[in-house]
């Protein structure tokens, strides 16, 4: 299960109205290394600035990494997470996540980071069955 929802958030959705707020708590609260790890990049990124922050570090063990897959694995989390933050979120292999800034969106950057060449590029043996 990729989230614990709550049983009057559950309930919100049967009824068809889902308070967004409520839902990016959910996320948080069930989802705490990704929630934790796209923060931490936004905070990098106020902080640096520049185009993006991204991580490069593997999350310690699989359930950390599940967890980051599940985030941004599924549209409605991503989208979620990237409206709460602000920012537009990026995805390669099983950790590297970056985050770019909405406001000012470098496209080149962002366009670099998330094609085919980019991808590519970001392979490692070690990360083969990650």
């Amino acid at each position: 299960m990729s989230l614990d929802v709550p049983a009057k958030l559950l309930e919100q959705a049967e009824r068809g109205d889902v308070d967004e707020a409520e839902f990016v708590d959910c996320v948080r609260t069930s989802l705490p290394y990704a929630w934790n790890l796209v923060s931490s990049l936004v905070t990098q990124l106020q902080v640096n600035g520049g185009p993006f922050a991204d991580n490069q570090v593997p999350p310690a063990g699989e359930t950390e990494r599940g967890q980051l897959l599940r985030a941004l694995a599924s549209d409605a989390i991503r989208a979620s997470m990237e409206r709460h933050f602000g920012v537009k979120l990026a995805f390669q292999n099983c950790h590297r996540v970056a985050v770019f800034p909405v406001e000012g969106l470098d496209a080149d950057r962002y366009a670099k980071f998330t094609s085919i060449r980019g991808q590519l590029l970001n392979q490692s043996p070690t990360l083969r069955d990650c």
